[in-house]
């Protein structure tokens, strides 16, 4: 409930205005006309069988009308700009400074924390370590990543809540009932049902929106995904770094362990310092870098083989991991925790899709990493064969003494860069989650001009600087960072591997035998790895699962009070009548100007507008609900953005528009281009208005100059079948459009006009969120605490556009949930 002072009347006018808004009823729905409407009598014989025609079929109402779309031809139609191979490859040479550094620079301590598990006795131990290590990187990150998971991006959008939204949008398990039928008309939304599994995805679907439960369970696992990534990224800057410079011990005099942990924070201080540029400036600036340390990969590994032992390629036979399973029992099982630091940063590649493309992740991957990786780990192992006691500097020892000084630079340049793949996932997924309502909002820098994907979050950006140098600081060795770093890695895969598995069978379709066994595989696959990391929780291992807890709890807490406060909105929302009571100048004076006075209703009246109307002595001659929503799609295009309907009869003149953006999109108008495109959508959604109502009576459309509106188009159903024929709250309808009619447009649009002149006015409340009196001790603590101190120190809402303070007015309000 809100403390707003008005109360709910009775809704005796229309039954379709007290109802609930829970996700299921969207604007443009309302009963159909009945004979009782309008009485008949008086009228000629042509007349009332025009009537009685308009009365058989449901007619349209001009309401949820996305005046914007209909101007574009193909508006449904838009698809991804074909890219050049040039850019492509360009892109492709980007990925490997961004995307695939970590998994680059995992050669640098594969086999010394696998052999610090199993000593090497025979050649078996050697090869099925390295068997293990080809197998597992041939499953995971091309199998499962580059052939799989990379096709169920959302729009070019990957990462856990990418896949998450895919799900939202053919199923309504949203959490937050704020679901419009309209949104499915926006051209990236559009949905596409193959027939063959069609049952069997709608059951799912069924069963998806009917239990709650299932939709909380759902958004436990992304959270959950999500809050990996983010540990993830807390751990690969400080492992990738000192795993490097710590070769400097066994080579340089004097070189202690202090140094060590003194040059990484040093080179963590610099790596973060330069995150501000952008994801495409360190890409171009990192790339030459790591394809220089893969060629230099690639090269050491082809130069062990030849010299020490070419026999290392019996390792591409399989059965030597039974060998040596078979020979090493318990040992082999520890030593997978080891194994699965191969493939350490291959999320990145899903969760950095949006800052590059699918087929150059796809590119890089398979001509350059892949190889010079299976390159390197066969060199190591042919140096094994023939050095057994070097495996714990394996790496730096199996380089040639001529060259080690230029790898360990470009080592440690890698190891740097390595880490710009998890900070950047980090960046993208906390994008995705404050957009879908689930992190407190914070500012996000837009660093690139030409793809919308490439931001930078400074708090973000700061914090997991600090939380990397108190981890070096703290551990001071590869060790025990090496037990907590698979960790978050495999929980991320698993969450991935639920996610598309629901993607593809309420999604793709996919026949279920097919559909079953991507988890069967991968899910196993995972599940072993998994069962060998969690031995190391007491080693450090409980590292990353702290960071995550820690941010599930925050985000989760965010999700809860959202959704309770967006609830209590709508069962507060003021009623018709009440308006209706007030008559159309609102209980008190109508002041030239425009209020736009911002809520987070999709329908409704908010009550907060009772408060502004007992508060201020004066009101706005027209209002605006403004209402700014994500829905779940990355891009909503600049011409799809504006809904509008009327909120009241025309003489209240007042509106109500729902600004729909995507979770990838850009909020880069100032207030006066918002302005203005507003105004503008507003002017034509009136001249719209008064067209339909014109098709609608079979009568002459009246002559309009305005550019935007084609005549063909006029010859089409312009808005839903699912419409109704007035507006919200009017009773009456035209049965004669006239000169009259045309004049009252105009009349309509010069006032508009003519308010827009006299200037815009913010009308924004100053919200407190607390639990009711009877609510549970944990609620009040979540709300009334954590919830409030999140709301209060987070950036503005939706209305934080660069507006003088001078035109805004607040009025407090306290939300009881």
């Amino acid at each position: 409930m809100e403390e707003s002072g008005i109360e709910e009347a009775g809704s005796a006018r229309s039954p379709s205005l007290s109802r609930w808004v829970d996700g299921s009823e969207v604007d443009s729905e309302s009963p159909p006309w009945s004979i009782e409407d309008v009485d008949a009598a008086g009228f000629g014989e042509e007349q009332q069988s025009v009537l009685r025609r308009r009365l058989v079929k449901k007619p349209r109402r001009v309401d949820s009308l996305d005046v914007e779309a209909m101007n574009v031809s193909n508006a449904h139609g838009h698809g991804e700009k074909d890219i050049s191979i040039w850019t492509t490859l360009a892109m492709a040479f980007q990925t490997l400074g961004v995307v695939y550094g970590d998994m680059g620079t995992s050669p640098l301590y594969v086999f010394s924390d696998v052999f610090s598990k199993v000593p090497i006795n025979s050649e078996v131990d050697v090869l099925g370590a390295l068997s293990l290590v080809m197998y597992t990187i041939a499953l995971i990150p091309f199998a499962k990543y580059i052939l799989i998971v990379l096709k169920a991006n959302d729009n070019g959008e990957g990462g856990t809540f990418a896949l998450y939204s895919l799900i939202c949008r053919y199923a309504k398990v949203n959490l937050l009932p704020n679901q419009q039928r309209a949104d499915e008309d926006i051209s990236s939304f559009r949905l596409k049902l193959p027939t063959p599994e069609l049952e069997r995805a709608l059951c799912i679907k069924e069963m998806l929106e009917k239990r709650s439960c299932l939709k909380r369970v759902l958004l436990l696992l992304v959270l959950m995904g999500t809050s990996m990534v983010i540990g993830d990224g807390i751990l690969t800057p400080s492992m990738s770094v000192i795993s490097a410079v710590s070769g400097l011990q066994g080579e340089v005099p004097g070189v202690n362990e202090d140094a060590v942990v003194i040059v990484s924070i040093i080179i963590l201080i610099v790596l973060f310092s330069i995150q501000r540029f952008g994801t495409g400036k360190v890409g171009f600036m990192f790339a030459p870098i790591l394809a220089l340390w893969f060629f230099n990969l690639g090269s050491i590994g082809i130069y062990n083989i030849l010299k020490y032992d070419t026999t290392v390629l019996r390792a591409f036979n399989p059965a030597y991991i039974y060998f040596f399973f078979k020979r090493n029992s318990t040992k082999a099982w520890s030593a997978l925790g080891g194994c699965v630091l191969c493939i350490t940063g291959a999320e990145a590649m899903f969760a950095d899709l949006g800052h590059f493309s699918v087929k150059a992740i796809q590119i890089a991957f398979t001509s350059l990493v892949l190889p010079c990786l299976l390159l390197a780990y066969m060199g190591q192992a042919a140096y094994l064969m023939k050095f057994p006691s070097s495996a714990d500097r394996i790496f730096y020892d199996s380089v040639p003494e001529i060259i080690f000084w230029p790898v360990f630079v470009i080592a440690t340049l890698a190891a740097m860069i390595a880490s710009q793949a998890m900070i950047s996932a980090t960046f993208s997924c906390i994008k995705q989650s404050m957009a879908l309502g689930c992190f407190p909002r914070l500012k996000i820098i837009h660093t690139s001009k030409r793809f919308m994907g490439q931001i930078y979050i400074p708090v973000i950006n700061w914090f997991l600087m600090l939380m990397c140098i108190i981890i070096v600081a703290t551990f001071r060795s590869t060790t025990d960072i090496a037990n907590a770093y698979g960790i978050a890695e495999v929980l991320v895969m698993m969450v991935s591997t639920s996610l598309v598995t629901l993607v593809m069978l309420l999604i793709w379709q996919t026949n279920l035998f097919l559909a079953l066994c991507f988890p069967a595989i991968f899910g196993t696959i995972e599940l072993i790895y998994l069962s060998a990391i969690l031995s190391k929780i007491m080693e450090g291992g409980w590292l990353p699962l702290v960071f995550a807890t820690f941010f599930l709890c925050l985000m989760y807490i965010w999700n809860y009070g959202s959704v309770l406060k967006y609830q209590s909105e709508v069962r507060e929302k003021i009623s018709m009548d009440f308006m209706y009571e007030l008559g159309p100048s609102l209980g008190t004076v109508r002041v030239p100007g425009i209020g736009l006075m911002y809520n987070e209703l999709v329908q409704g009246i908010p009550s907060m507008f009772g408060q502004f109307l007992l508060t201020l002595p004066a009101c706005h001659s027209t209002l605006v609900f403004v209402c700014i929503k994500y829905v779940p799609v990355p891009v909503v295009p600049q011409e799809e953005r504006f809904l509008f309907r009327r909120a009241c009869p025309k003489d209240y003149h007042m509106f109500r528009c729902v600004a729909r953006y995507g979770y990838k999109d850009i909020r880069k108008e100032d207030h006066h281009m918002f302005e203005q495109l507003l105004v503008a959508s507003l002017e034509k959604f009136l001249r719209r208005e008064a067209q339909e109502l014109a098709l609608e009576t079979s009568l002459p459309i009246p002559i309009i100059d305005d550019e935007f509106v084609r005549v063909d188009e006029l010859q089409v159903p312009l808005l839903s079948d699912k419409g109704a024929s007035t507006s919200e709250g009017e009773g009456s309808f035209l049965l004669h459009p006239s000169e009259e009619e045309d004049t009252s447009l105009e009349y309509e649009i010069a006032a508009l006009r003519e308010a827009m002149d006299s200037g815009f006015t913010y009308l924004l409340a100053h919200g407190d969120v607390r639990a009711r009196k009877e609510s549970w001790f944990l609620k009040k603590l979540v709300i009334n605490y954590l919830y409030g101190f999140l709301r209060r120190n987070c950036r503005a809402g939706a209305a934080n556009l660069s507006v003088p303070h001078m035109n805004i007015i607040r009025v407090g309000m306290t939300y009881m949930v």
